[in-house]
């Protein structure tokens, strides 16, 4: 069964740089060996992401890059744009507006600390809860 994980921002850190989570998650899943794909809302965050992680923990670097080389089935995280062609991965990390369509195993979904901005993420746990994910929260 599919699994959708919302991780809703509450640490100081976290509301101050969001995507600091996302580096968080996506080093979880590069210890594992998972590949995982990035969906960013659009090139500027992609970017902004891309040079975080390059800076994120400097003792414990997270290979990745942007999505869109010929590498991009060596590299375990990768960062996609809108518009980028990408291979499957069995992880995706959504920063996007809507519930992703497609295989993937895992789903993480990022809650911003605002409450006005959570109205939409509750309707997209409700989509995934309808096509069959297994959904959970964490609060972070």
């Amino acid at each position: 069964m599919p699994r959708a994980d919302f991780y809703l921002i509450a640490k100081p850190r976290f509301r101050e740089q969001p995507l600091l989570l996302v580096c968080e998650l996506a080093r979880k899943a590069h210890h594992a060996g998972m590949p995982t794909l990035v969906l960013a809302r659009d090139a500027q965050q992609a970017e902004a992401l891309d040079e975080l992680l390059w800076e994120f923990d400097p003792d414990d670097y997270v290979g990745h890059q942007l999505a869109g080389d010929e590498d991009d089935d060596a590299t375990l995280v990768l960062i996609a744009a809108p518009d980028t062609d990408t291979p499957l991965r069995p992880l995706l990390i959504n920063l996007r507006d809507a519930a992703v369509e497609g295989a993937f195993e895992r789903v993480l979904e990022v809650v911003p600390a605002d409450d006005a901005a959570r109205g939409p993420l509750r309707e997209r746990w409700k989509q995934y809860k309808a096509r069959g994910f297994e959904v959970t929260k964490h609060d972070m």
